[in-house]
């Protein structure tokens, strides 16, 4: 399963991608978000891995994040792995205008369990929709402060 989700945030390409960044910041976007561990590697660097833990509702996720290639400010590409499925995430950032930045993140999902196989055929909306979410709460987190962990 392959998408593509863009959103436009009003803040310079430099400011989106320093906010980014900093994984002390995503507490503020990720809904769910319960802890994060650095596995191997040196943090934001190719090769640098670890462990994102979600509480979404009932629903227990553990996955490992993989930096795949960095070349920021204009992109960067990681791997998400947990049971069943590998997700591979190109993001790209797009100055607009004096102050602006769009972020464009393309996403493939490989599923390897027949019930995550099911999910993306019978649900692909439910994985479009949790991406578009991340990125408009990052969205509101970096226009305007907004944090989730605070709702």
């Amino acid at each position: 399963m392959n998408y593509t989700t863009e959103v436009a945030i009003n803040r310079s390409r430099e400011h989106v991608v320093r906010l980014l960044e900093d994984s002390d910041n995503f507490k503020h976007w990720q809904r769910g978000l319960q802890s994060l561990r650095p596995l191997t590697g040196e943090p934001g660097e190719e090769g640098f891995q670890r462990e994102l833990e979600y509480q979404m509702g009932k629903r227990h996720l553990v996955m490992v994040e993989t930096m795949i290639t960095k070349t920021l400010p204009e992109t960067f590409c990681v791997t998400y792995d947990a049971k069943g499925v590998h997700n591979i995430q190109k993001n790209y950032f797009k100055e607009a205008g004096e102050d602006g930045c769009r972020w464009i993140c393309e996403n493939e999902f490989q599923f390897s369990s027949f019930p995550m196989r099911l999910m993306g055929w019978l649900m692909p909306g439910m994985f479009k929709k949790q991406t578009r979410t991340y990125m408009i709460d990052f969205k509101n987190f970096a226009e305007q402060g907004t944090s989730v962990s605070e709702k």
